[in-house]
């Protein structure tokens, strides 16, 4: 019955559906009864639905044992835990779900999903472990490309000059979430001169619709020849520069290569799209 109760709403977020359901799980005393043993339960599968519904009912005063199931035996219940905490957004959960972000136990996509949900709240908390635990960098920058804000942006800058390649790219990746000032726009400028492919995709990425100091156009005009997953980035990136990027893509659109072909292809897109 709590199945068939729940198993609508996890597409069918109506809080007034909810509201409902949660209403008919009371009136049959399946919560809190029901729910508490089965968070207890020896069955994985009683304890993932259990946590799922939870979640989904915006029972928020379960925070604790959801938390918990994130050390389940079984992955089910640690993933119907994520799911659960995505759906809460509780607050008191939120210090767990940073300090999991890089639990290798717990599903890497619903980790992020948990994470993205409390949006630039988790921010702090990220910082503030990117500052005692700088092995796990590349993790906190890739969180900080899901809930950063400006704040972030002097320590992603910092992050552009770390002496692993994966740190950098993921810290370009972040800023191109952030958004650029004139600082940050120079050093993603400079970083399209990488050895690294994936430092320079990203660095090409962070510089979309840039056109302000640094004649970012121009430097990623030259990468448009490059290995595909760079020479792809810097195409997109100067079909959002209205002016500079445009212009660049026109003179390179008479070239018989992939350059000329990608320009082209970014050029049609454009003109269809306007």
């Amino acid at each position: 019955i709590a199945w068939l109760l729940v198993e609508p709403l996890i597409k069918d977020r109506d809080p007034g559906h909810i509201a409902h359901a949660r209403d008919v799980m009371r009136a049959m005393a399946l919560f809190p009864g029901v729910v508490d043993r089965y968070l207890r339960s020896r069955l994985w599968w009683r304890r993932a639905l259990a946590v799922r519904t939870c979640g989904v009912l915006q029972i928020t005063n379960r925070t604790a044992p959801i938390v918990a199931a994130l050390d389940d035996a079984n992955p089910d219940v640690r993933g119907a835990a994520l799911d659960a905490l995505t759906d809460l957004r509780d607050p008191a959960s939120l210090q767990a779900v940073v300090v999991r972000m890089h639990d290798a136990s717990l599903h890497r996509g619903r980790r992020l999903a948990a994470l993205a949900s409390f949006g630039h709240l988790a921010e702090t908390f990220v910082l503030d472990l990117a500052e005692v635990n700088p092995e796990h960098r590349v993790n906190y920058a890739r969180a900080l490309a899901l809930c950063g804000s400006e704040r972030s942006r002097p320590v992603l800058c910092e992050w552009t000059a770390d002496a692993r390649a994966d740190v950098r790219a993921a810290a370009l990746e972040a800023l191109a979430h952030v958004g650029l000032d004139d600082h940050s726009a120079t050093l993603a400028v400079r970083a399209l001169d990488s050895p690294d492919a994936l430092v320079r995709s990203m660095a090409a990425r962070a510089l979309r619709g840039w056109e302000g100091p640094g004649e970012a156009a121009s430097h990623l005009a030259r990468h448009l020849d490059d290995t595909w997953v760079v020479a792809v980035q810097a195409a997109r990136s100067l079909q959002q520069m209205p002016r500079t990027g445009l212009m660049e893509l026109q003179t390179l659109a008479t070239r018989s290569d992939l350059a000329g072909l990608l320009a082209r292809q970014m050029l049609w897109e454009a003109s269809a799209q306007y």
